[in-house]
């Protein structure tokens, strides 16, 4: 075990095909099988990687879905794969998102799904395309990777591939970082993932327990669980805590009422009230939320990315397993900051977490930017275990990658 670990943090396997015989040829994704084989790549990039966890083919279908996902309605995408020899060896999108555009008053141009075997070649092609697609549209600047925004999974892993991804997370080749900053992509922005150990609890700042204790005597707030059957409504409330909360925060975009439906439904069936909290006023304004979720990358695990046909019996199975927490999102209006709300859902999460015996937790990403969340995180005795990266590389900037 020790030797394969050792191989994963260099990056090595099945992606690193010891000869390769001509150069990629990248070209836009057309038709169901080549969507269907822009999908499936990571499966063969990642075989023998024991972190990585394959993802719902289902959900993956969906979320690329012109049709059917919301972020559409308001941006446009070109999704590219590279060949060689009639096998797909790389993979990027390259989208605008005029809402998050208009939103920051900003040129962005976007890519994601970055996925590519080592090989620098391959690697500029896939992001020479890209940056020609967003010049094209007149962007001032690429930014990624982004999968499609930072509502969505974002970030390349550059620290913490030792440990496994949690749900709603990618995990990627230590080599990528390579590849990107070989092309010339420098770092935008930083994000981090905490992790806070139960056994912990005793180590935290005092201050975290007198704040939750004077939240209803001093303030009137109170805590409540959010509720299962009137879930849209609540993620509803959620989000416009998330949307205020979060407005000034870097490279943030605000969901549509769409796009809250569509997260409504895509969330529903990994809720668990036990870790979906409500702070609320005495007259019923939501004050602060938070939204965890049990790392059902467990089941995801075990699935080779298909339910059916008992696939299900399988997850219904190791659910029952899962002993780790993934901090969704923590938010709280900006007039209600001062009153030890954010304190009452950090408790409350620590709570939950003895209750139900889990073993760890870890935090969504945190911007390095967002300093007073990061002190949050070390009075919990949190330690930053993952960081992630946003790269980002002016349009008038020309060349390739080094070899």
């Amino acid at each position: 075990m020790k030797e394969r670990q050792t191989s994963q943090q260099r990056g090595e396997g099945a992606s690193t095909a010891a000869s390769r015989v001509g150069q990629a040829e990248v070209r836009p994704v057309r038709g169901r099988r080549e969507l269907q084989a822009f999908i499936r790549l990571p499966w063969r990039l990642y075989r023998g990687h024991a972190n990585w966890v394959p993802p719902l083919l289902s959900e993956r279908k969906r979320h690329l879905d012109r049709g059917r996902n919301p972020f559409f309605e308001h941006a446009e995408a070109e999704y590219f794969l590279a060949w060689r020899d009639r096998q797909p060896v790389g993979r990027i999108t390259a989208h605008v998102d005029y809402r998050l555009n208009e939103f920051q008053n900003n040129r962005w141009g976007l890519f994601g799904f970055f996925e590519c075997e080592r090989d620098p070649a391959t690697a500029a092609t896939l992001l020479d395309r890209a940056q020609a697609w967003l010049r094209d549209r007149d962007r001032e600047r690429m930014l990624g990777p982004f999968d499609f925004t930072t509502n969505h999974e974002c970030g390349l892993l550059v620290e913490g591939h030792e440990l496994a991804p949690q749900i709603l997370e990618n995990w990627h080749h230590p080599y990528y970082r390579q590849l990107l900053e070989g092309y010339g992509l420098t770092k935008a922005m930083d994000l981090y993932k905490w992790e806070i150990m139960p056994d912990d609890r005793d180590k935290m700042l005092p201050v975290i327990d007198e704040l939750a204790d004077r939240l209803e005597p001093e303030h009137g707030i109170r805590l409540r669980r959010m509720r299962r059957r009137n879930f849209e409504a609540e993620v509803r409330a959620f989000m416009g805590v998330y949307n205020e909360a979060w407005s000034h925060n870097w490279g943030f975009v605000p969901l549509t009422d769409a796009e809250l439906s569509h997260m409504a439904k895509e969330l529903k069936p990994v809720l668990d009230e036990d870790f979906a909290c409500v702070a609320e006023t005495p007259g019923g304004e939501i004050a602060g939320v938070s939204l965890s979720l049990p790392d059902y990358n467990k089941v995801l695990a075990e699935l080779n990315g298909r339910l059916l046909p008992l696939g299900w019996v399988k997850a219904l199975m190791i659910r029952r397993k899962i002993d780790e927490l993934r901090v969704f999102a923590l938010g709280v209006k900006p007039s209600y900051q001062h009153t030890g709300v954010a304190a009452a859902l950090y408790r409350d999460i620590w709570d939950s977490v003895f209750r139900r015996g889990f073993k760890r937790v870890e935090t969504g990403w945190i911007l390095e930017a967002n300093e007073p969340m990061n002190r949050a995180m070390e009075a919990l005795t949190g330690r930053t275990v993952k960081r992630y990266r946003i790269y980002e590389r002016p349009l008038d900037a020309r060349g390739g990658a080094t070899a």
